[in-house]
This record gives structure tokens, sequence and C-alpha cells, in this order.
């Protein structure tokens, strides 16, 4: 079920009015029903995999009370192991298996050999990256004694599979969403129209940027052979704001859907294209993807400690980790080399952790030492995204040669570009809000949201829904 569909425009209500009008006050009952939409959400896509689901979401409810249980720490170690294994073992097979045979045979073609494997025709569940992590983070914590598991089937499972998070996120950990799950919730209007307007500009920045930025990005990338210089330029720059519009515009949907249900997410986004350098870039940029691996490979790897040699090591490996989890394709290792060797200055020069603060944070306008390190960041990130969105690394090569050696500089694709300055001057000034206009006058905030649901229904591009492209994650 997609969220800017009409089934989940009609979806959300009804699960909100049964929630609170038949179910307040009965947390069991509010919990079973929220458990069993979040298996017709998932369904709703493909009800084969609601049995993939399940079986990663018991293996890892028993996994971490075996684990609690046991008396030996080898025996906590073996069920650790076998939960991480399986886990990781369902993540390779549906998401890597054809790309480890294909690069195994290509290994052997340049030795001389002549091999003929066998790909599968596997359909990738969606969601499977996101929930694998949910499930991973729960028994780790369990491992290290940082959490107790839970004992109520129904709780964890809902921890997992909570519709609003199911497919893209964010990845919650079990410290900030369980104990939302076990307490009794009650409802607050002022949290109930914070995730509307939340919703509301969710698909604004889906269906309005994102949307629109897509049609031209895909015409670019697809025929970046015949473009010139110039539209090659405007392609990146589209890609990268459909990128955020979609991702960003997901994450946003899914805390507003959470909060109309009494339930606080982890905050996935904050204004990343704002950031001042590539550190504060990948502070700001799916925030609860870069904190897992933060927690759970940075620092069981020794983090920071060690000196710079240690450091770099380090950084390399959970950027080259995260290209990797987002897809079967060198392109996307790539890209997570790329932000690597965009990090080493600050490392080196241990100033990653600068720029903590918001931009031009007692000022209405920036100045131009800021304007200057925010065009550069985006600059950098703009041109990893080329990677990220190319079919190949041959795909990816050309299309940045041909921004540097075609001569023809001319622009032809420029529509998006007003719905990308109208998005970040609304951003600019909402950078210290959760939302746009979160504190203004009742007026000023009720024609804000109506001229979006406007543009929204009036901007939306012709045909079908287009799916949100971290669902391929």
């Amino acid at each position: 079920m997609l969220f800017n569909s009409l089934t989940y425009a009609l979806f959300l209500p009804l699960v909100f009015f049964v929630y609170w009008f038949l179910l307040n006050r009965n947390l069991k009952a509010q919990n079973f029903f929220l458990l069993i939409v979040s298996y017709i959400f998932y369904g709703w896509w493909d009800w084969r995999f609601v049995f993939l689901l399940a079986f990663s979401t018991a293996l890892d409810y028993f996994s971490g009370i075996f684990i609690h249980e046991s008396k030996t720490h080898r025996r906590k170690k073996i069920w650790l192991i076998i939960s991480v294994g399986i886990n990781l073992g369902f993540l390779g097979f549906f998401k890597y298996y054809n790309f480890f045979i294909d690069s195994f045979a290509d290994l052997l073609r340049t030795l001389g050999f002549q091999p003929h494997f066998e790909t599968l025709n596997i359909i990738l569940p969606v969601g499977i990256s996101f929930y694998t992590f949910h499930g991973l983070s729960y028994v780790i914590d369990i491992y290290y004694g940082k959490i107790k598991p839970t004992y109520n089937w129904v709780n964890y499972t809902l921890f997992v599979c909570f519709f609003p998070l199911l497919v893209a996120g964010p990845i919650e950990r079990a410290t900030h969403l369980l104990p939302q799950v076990e307490r009794p919730r009650t409802f607050k209007y002022s949290q109930a129209m914070l995730g509307i307007k939340q919703i509301v500009w969710g698909l604004f920045k889906k269906i309005v940027v994102a949307d629109n930025c897509a049609i031209i990005a895909n015409e670019i990338f697809n025929n970046s052979a015949d473009q010139s210089s110039g539209n090659l330029i405007m392609g990146a720059i589209f890609f990268s704001f459909q990128i955020y519009g979609d991702f960003s515009g997901y994450s946003d949907i899914a805390l507003g859907s959470a909060r109309l249900l009494g339930i606080e997410l982890l905050k996935n986004f904050n204004f990343p294209y704002l950031s001042r350098s590539i550190a504060e870039f990948w502070r700001r940029w799916h925030i609860s993807l870069n904190t897992w691996f933060r927690d759970y490979l940075y620092i069981p790897l020794g983090g920071s400690q060690g000196g710079n040699w240690m450091r770099i090591r380090n950084t390399f490996a959970i950027f080259l980790v995260s290209g990797f989890w987002h897809g079967a394709n060198w392109t996307f290792i790539i890209w997570g080399g790329l932000n690597a060797l965009y990090m080493m200055p600050s490392m080196l020069f241990k100033t990653n952790r600068k720029n903590l603060n918001v931009v031009a944070e007692n000022s209405i306008f920036p100045n131009v030492k800021e304007i200057i390190q925010m065009f550069t960041t985006f600059l950098l990130a703009a041109f990893a995204w080329i990677f990220f969105r190319a079919e190949s690394v041959g795909h990816a090569i050309s299309y940045i040669k041909g921004i540097f050696i075609n001569n023809r500089f001319e622009i032809t694709q420029t529509d998006p570009l007003i719905l990308i300055v109208l998005l970040m001057t609304i951003e600019w000034f909402s950078r210290k809000n959760e939302v746009p206009l979160e504190k203004s006058q009742p007026l000023y905030i009720a024609s804000f949201y109506f001229i979006l649901c406007i543009l929204i229904l009036f901007l939306k591009p012709s045909g079908q829904n287009i799916e949100f492209i971290y669902f391929q994650f």
C-alpha cells in the first residue's frame, strides 16, 4: 500500500476511527488491532511475503528470550549467531544472490574461464532491509545487556511491523518504540494536528516536488548520451531533489501517521541540503540508518579510538556497507566510497563535529561563508547521487564524461526548478521547526496547508502513482 495512494487515504482515517473511538482505553485491543492492520498494509503489496515477515519476527522474538535466559555466555552467543546469521542469510539471498553470482562469473571471465551460472528471478520483499535491521538491533541490544526482552508477542511484533515504518523506516530501536507500545496512549489534539500537518507536508514533498523532478530526471538519465552538458547537470540536480523529496516525504508521512495514533517515531531527516559540510549532511540525512551503523558497526570496530588510521578504516567500512545496504549494484558501493572520501578532510583535521547548530541560527539569512559551504556540500552530494541513480558504473562514468566533455551547454529541462526553489525557501524559514509554520498564527497555518493541498491536487503528475524510491531497498 502506497502512502500517496487513494487506498491509504481511506485506510488511515478508518484505522484512526477504530483505534480511538472504538478501542480507546483498551491497550491490548489497540495493539492487536494495529498489528492486524499492519499485516494488511504490508500484504496489500504481495501477501506471500507476509509469511517471511512473520518468520523473521518470530526468529528475533524467541532469540531475544533465549539469549536473555541462557546461563552461559557461550549459549548467549550461539543464539545471537543463529539470529544474525539467519536474518542476514535471508537478506543476502533475496537482495544479493544474483549480484554475487554475476560478480563471481565476471571475475572468472577475466581469468579466462567461461562460466554458465544460473541467476534466479527473485522478487525483493518490500522493506526487508528495514525490518531486518529492526530485529537485529533488538537481539544485539539484549545480548549486550542494554535491554531485556519483552515476553508479549503482540507488543514485540507490533514494534517490528508497525505499518507507518514497516517498508521504509525510520529504523526504530526497542529502547525508543517498545515502551510506547507497552504503555497506554491517550489522544492529544496537538499531537494529532502536528501529525496531519506533517502528512500534508510529506505529500507535498513527494507528489509535487519529487514526482515532478522524477519525470525530468528519468528522461535525462535514460537518454543521457543525447543530452547537453547543461541538461546533464540539471538531471543530477533534479534527481538530488527527487530522492530527497521522495524519501524525506515518506518519512514525514510515516511520522505524521504514527502521531495520529499517539506514537512518536525517530526523526529521519533534518534539512540535509542546508548542511555546511558533508559530515553535517550525514548527521541530517537518513538519521536512523546512520546512527544504526554508528552503534552496531562503527563503534564495535573501534570508532574513533586508535588514531587517524582507525577512524579512516572505520569510516570507509560504514559508508561502503551503507552503500551495499542500499542495493546489489557496484554503483551503490562507489556512491558509499565517494562519501567516505568526502569525509576524509574532516576526519583528518578533526572538524567532523563542527556545525552542530542550525545554520544562521541567529539571523534571517546566511552569510557568504555559509552560502559557499552549503553550495559546495550540495554539489558534492549531487555528484555522488549520479552513481546512486545510474543503471551501472559504465552509465555513471559516461554521464559524468558528458558533463565535462560535451560542448553543448544549453539547458532545455527546467520545469521543476520553481518547485525546488519553493521547497528550499519553505525549508529555510522552517529550519528550526518540526514542520513549516509550526508556531505561527492559526489563520496563517490553515491558509498555508490549504494551499499545499491545492498544489498537491493540481500539480500531481498525470498517470499512476509513482512508487517511493526506497521501496526497492
